[in-house]
């Protein structure tokens, strides 16, 4: 009886730690948390940035204080194109993207933070 609960015992540790990995792969990975300031001469509605950015990058957020960025965005388009443009701190540019969709866009730019630091 003793060996039957210990076996029992371990099945079910080993099935837990089992899930463990599962429940960790379905998450989508944050990220550390960053802020971008968009240009003055932005055109795409930055209520729909931030939507879009709290959906595929919730570490990543919009602030209108350029001093407490870390990446400045150049939003620019219309219905069917959007340009997308990320500056570093100094004035590089790192990264761009142009797309059909601003989700798309979005995406886009929130892989790219998040994979280079």
């Amino acid at each position: 009886m003793k060996k039957f609960i210990i076996s029992l015992a371990v099945l079910l540790l080993a099935g837990l730690a089992g899930m463990a990995p599962a429940t960790k792969a379905q998450s989508a990975p944050s990220g550390k948390p960053l802020k971008i300031v968009l240009t003055r001469q932005s055109t795409v509605d930055p209520v729909e940035i931030m939507k879009h950015l709290s959906q595929k990058c919730p570490n990543v957020t919009l602030t209108t204080n350029p001093k407490r960025s870390d990446f400045m965005l150049h939003a620019g388009g219309w219905s069917g194109n959007y340009r997308f443009l990320v500056i570093a701190k100094g004035g590089d540019t790192v990264y761009a993207t142009q797309t059909t969709l601003l989700s798309n866009a979005v995406k886009d730019v929130c892989h790219y933070l998040n994979t280079h630091d």
